[in-house]
């Protein structure tokens, strides 16, 4: 996966990603606790509930999982099984707070008697949270217990990655069409299109592609332009 031919070091793009993760993660926060009124898991205002879900989302699904991804790049001279362990477990976690964010949508829907599933941002985020957890459960057969053959292994891990970058990405277009949605809502509701507001949501949506972008490009380039490194390579016996 690494793209050695392009010259370029994979740091620079983790120094974005990163950079990049923390405006989001604070514009998000700004978004539902400033202006949308604060988090909540029961409430009156049932709004509050929602607010949940693009939280958990973005900082616990998508920023989560990225660090997950970009473990091998970070820390290229890290032991390969601490940082095989680590891309486990972050990867664990983003899959279990991103499935609470979609349970956050749906409490939401429910209780104020908005129907479910009815939108491409609500089928992309089933299709999405199922894709990343058959992910990680063939990467924990695979990769780590039991463990398959190590040419099996071998064979298997650019497509375990190029899998896992398709479903990153198909993360970051449903957080998108979820940005849009929940904006344009809003704005039918009389929310001003040019007022602080709108433009906040824009803008937080357009860092998160740069901040994307910064995480793909960082996972297919090489730590060091002189000897790539990133998945350890797989003993054959």
């Amino acid at each position: 996966m690494a793209a050695a031919g392009l010259g370029v070091k994979a740091a620079p793009f983790t120094y974005a990603a990163h950079a990049l993760a923390a405006v989001a993660a604070v514009l998000v926060l700004v978004w539902c606790v400033h202006f949308r009124g604060g988090l909540a898991l029961e409430a009156q205002n049932k709004n509050l509930i929602f607010n949940v879900h693009p939280v958990l989302m973005l900082i616990g699904y998508i920023i989560l999982g990225s660090e997950a991804i970009l473990i091998y790049k970070v820390f290229p001279k890290l032991n390969h099984d601490t940082a095989k362990l680590t891309h486990l477990i972050l990867h664990a976690i983003a899959t279990v707070l991103g499935a609470f964010g979609i349970y956050c949508a749906f409490k939401f829907h429910n209780d104020s008697g908005i129907a479910n599933l009815y939108s491409l941002h609500s089928w992309l985020g089933i299709g999405t949270i199922s894709l990343y957890g058959i992910q990680w459960v063939f990467g924990f057969v695979t990769f780590f217990f039991p463990g398959a053959a190590p040419g099996v292994r071998r064979s298997a891990l650019p497509w375990h990655a190029l899998f896992g970058l398709f479903v990153y990405v198909l993360a970051l277009a449903t957080a998108e069409l979820g940005f849009l949605e929940k904006l344009t809502f809003l704005e039918s509701g009389g929310l001003d299109k040019y007022g602080p507001e709108a433009f906040l949501v824009n803008f937080t949506a357009l860092v998160v592609v740069l901040f994307g972008a910064s995480v793909v490009v960082a996972a297919v380039t090489p730590a060091h332009v002189e000897a790539p490194q990133g998945y350890a390579a797989i003993p054959v016996s």
